[in-house]
């Protein structure tokens, strides 16, 4: 994916009078994991039930590998934007990795990890905010759309 358009769309994102503080970063984040083939994607509100952050990301990766490049470009990309995570844990090949920017906490799970730990349930009173389809990675049909269509999605 061309660097600059993930620039672009992080900054549109977070900028979207839609989405206010701190709710604009978790889409953000959104945006990224959908946007790395992550899987199984939720944001969650959590400011009412608990008191650790106002939102929860909660997504699945397939490997360890994919885990850690998501966290990574996660962290790299909201510094961009002024926000530098105060914690990250399980790097190093974890089946969990913990990024935590204070108003929100991310978690990249393996989806095996995911099923163990399960903090979709633990979390079930949170309310889910919705994502927009466009987050995600595109589909075989869109791939096959021409560059005029895809406008400036430049995938690989």
């Amino acid at each position: 994916m061309n660097l600059s358009f993930v620039d672009k769309e992080i900054g549109k994102i977070i900028k979207n009078k839609k989405f206010p503080y701190p709710l604009n970063i978790a889409m953000a984040t959104a945006w990224l994991l959908g946007n790395q083939k992550g899987e199984s994607l939720k944001v969650l509100d959590v400011n009412k039930i608990s008191s650790l952050a106002d939102y929860f990301i909660i997504a699945s990766a397939t490997n360890t590998t994919q885990a850690k490049s998501m966290a990574d470009n996660i962290s790299v990309q909201l510094k961009k934007h002024g926000f530098c995570a105060r914690s990250i844990e399980g790097l190093n090949e974890s089946d969990w990795v913990l990024l935590d920017f204070g108003d929100i906490i991310v978690h990249v799970f393996v989806s095996s990890a995911r099923e163990v730990y399960d903090l979709d349930d633990v979390w079930k009173e949170a309310k889910r905010i919705d994502i927009p389809v466009d987050y995600y990675y595109s589909t075989p049909e869109e791939d096959k759309k021409t560059d005029e269509e895809q406008s400036d999605k430049n995938y690989f």
